[in-house]
């Protein structure tokens, strides 16, 4: 790193800082002020901070890390970004009617109060033991290759970035609640962008170009049904990513991260009106299209370098190629002073605005389900207070997860995605059919939860137990290991969201029909004239064009690397 590199982080933090300062001067005494901006927030902020919050380590480790191992298998999550529409055009005007701050209370407006602690217990879970940590373990993992340092004052770096990333997060998230997540992803985004465009150009201008990766990347076979890198559909018999089992899979977990998930939809909840909400998902989308190519095509590049220079990437420990130091090697090897500073604000504006919006969400339900349900006559200066607590606790707990998360070493992004894909049904079950179906009853929505739960947390034990007690050759096979552990991990996401739909549907067949005064509004179906004229005024053309557009591209995006 050169004095010009630190030179352009300072003036990072400058520009940071004075947003931080300028929004926590602002009034933010209820709790609406704190956790959804006021609900005030433009398209671009909106779209701004969806983008920037769902770009994490996760993307600059994991993405860059499965394009160099994997090629293009991992583009399905990505390219399912387009969900995000379903979000403005079909649940924003229920979320808006519902006038909630989280998931969990909507489906407490929809279903019953069981309903609300279960999502809330799940969200808080999932959030504190697999994003707030893995962002972390994977931000000073980055860092650590990034500035090439093993120790500082005798301590390993990877705890000083990653202790101190945690720390600088939470304390504009503490300070500024949610304007500053949205305000300071408007800062964030453009310069990711930027500095991925550059690696990207680069990487490029390195290798030869795209006909050249293209050429090295599909000349290499990931199985032996002849299916190469450059391959998005494989062979269904393909072990890992067989393409029916990637389509389905990828979208149960799209609907549930893009549509359901407090993570992103709480962006969407702090537009001022349905027509802000709605154009933030589609400008959401838009930046959605840009991963594939701004991390993942850069594995492949960093991949081909290496299979051209042989030495290009790091190696493990058993000498073969660390894919998951792909991003931050093609940063370290590529890029001239100040443009490499340029690239390390983007990597902490991902890291940063992804663990704020972790902290404000997680923050949000303990507050909102948990301590306001409780204390119903809490003022709402004393919520806002409980919430900058709420964000301090959930901040340790991810810093005590870390080295946890840090001992699962290579697999932990496999483990994320399929913890994803047992999570998702569940929730996207009890979504879809409380939105879609006015006869759904509390009790429906209540067991779809109940045994998504269940189902997950069997193939998760399933998962450890069996990896630790692998199976001697010879030795049969049981019916409970064939579905909870054989079975493709996509598959089963499919079989299992299909598992959970029917359990809603005959539990409501058998329980009381909801009153049409509970549901009203909440439903397809169930809409007042006035609440119907609001949706229909809230779009126009041009919202349907710029969708059909983005349809269209993901369309193009799969014929192209089919």
């Amino acid at each position: 790193m050169a004095f010009l590199d630190w030179l352009v982080i300072g003036l990072f933090f400058v520009a940071l800082i004075l947003i931080i300062v300028w929004v926590s001067r602002q009034k933010q005494n209820t709790a609406s002020d704190y956790f959804l901006g006021g609900k005030d927030a433009t398209w671009i902020a909106i779209g701004a901070s969806i983008f920037a919050s769902n770009i994490g380590s996760e993307h600059l480790i994991g993405l860059a890390g499965a394009g160099a191992s994997s090629g293009m298998a991992m583009a399905h999550w990505e390219i399912q970004g387009w969900m995000i529409l379903i979000l403005g055009w079909v649940f924003v005007p229920f979320y808006s009617r519902s006038m909630v701050y989280t998931m969990p209370e909507f489906l407490e407006r929809r279903y019953n109060g069981a309903s609300r602690t279960i999502l809330s217990l799940i969200s808080l879970i999932s959030y504190v033991l697999t994003k707030v940590a893995v962002t972390v373990y994977a931000g000073g993992l980055v860092f650590q290759q990034v500035f090439g340092i093993d120790t500082l004052w005798g301590i390993d770096f990877f705890w000083i970035a990653a202790i101190g990333l945690v720390l600088i997060t939470a304390l504009y998230t503490i300070f500024g609640g949610m304007k500053s997540v949205l305000y300071t992803s408007v800062l964030q985004t453009p310069i990711l962008l930027l500095g991925s465009l550059i690696i990207l150009v680069l990487g490029l201008r390195e290798l030869g170009g795209w006909d050249e990766m293209m050429r090295i990347c599909s000349a290499v076979k990931v199985n032996e049904y002849g299916d190469t890198m450059t391959n998005l559909i494989r062979s269904n018999n393909d072990a890992q990513y067989p393409w029916l089992g990637a389509l389905i899979g990828s979208a149960v977990i799209g609907f549930w991260y893009w549509c359901t998930d407090q993570f992103i939809v709480q962006r969407v909840l702090s537009g001022k009106d349905e027509k802000q909400s709605r154009r933030g998902t589609i400008f959401g989308a838009y930046l959605k299209l840009l991963p594939v190519f701004l991390f993942l095509i850069p594995g492949m590049i960093a991949f081909a370098l290496h299979q051209n220079l042989g030495d290009f990437l790091p190696l493990t420990p058993e000498g073969t190629p660390n894919s998951d130091a792909a991003f931050p090697t093609l940063v370290a090897k590529l890029l001239p002073a100040g443009v490499k500073g340029l690239i390390v604000c983007g990597i902490l504006a991902a890291l940063m605005s992804s663990l704020a919006s972790l902290f404000n969400s997680s923050s949000a339900l303990f507050t909102i389900d948990f301590y306001q349900r409780f204390h119903p006559k809490t003022d709402s200066k004393k919520l806002v207070r409980i919430g900058q607590a709420a964000t301090v606790v959930i901040v340790l707990l991810g810093i005590v997860w870390i080295p946890v998360m840090r001992s699962m070493g290579d697999v932990l992004y496999n483990y994320l995605q399929e913890v994803q894909s047992v999570l998702a049904p569940g929730i996207a079950a009890a979504f879809l059919m409380g939105i879609v179906w006015k006869r759904t009853t509390a009790q429906g929505g209540m067991w779809g939860l109940i045994s998504g739960l269940a189902i997950g947390l069997t193939r998760l034990s399933a998962k450890i137990w069996y990896d630790f007690n692998p199976t001697l050759p010879g030795e049969g096979h049981s019916l409970f290991q064939y579905i909870f552990y054989d079975c493709n991990w996509l598959f089963f996401c499919g079989w299992m969201l299909l598992f959970c739909l029917a359990v809603v549907f005959v539990v409501s067949m058998f329980t009381k029909a909801p009153e049409p005064a509970k549901i009203q509004g909440l439903v397809f179906g169930t809409s007042t004239e006035k609440q119907r004229l609001e949706t229909r005024q809230s779009w126009n053309g041009w919202d349907i064009f710029h969708t059909v557009v983005i349809l269209g591209i993901t369309v193009a995006f799969y014929i192209y690397f089919w």
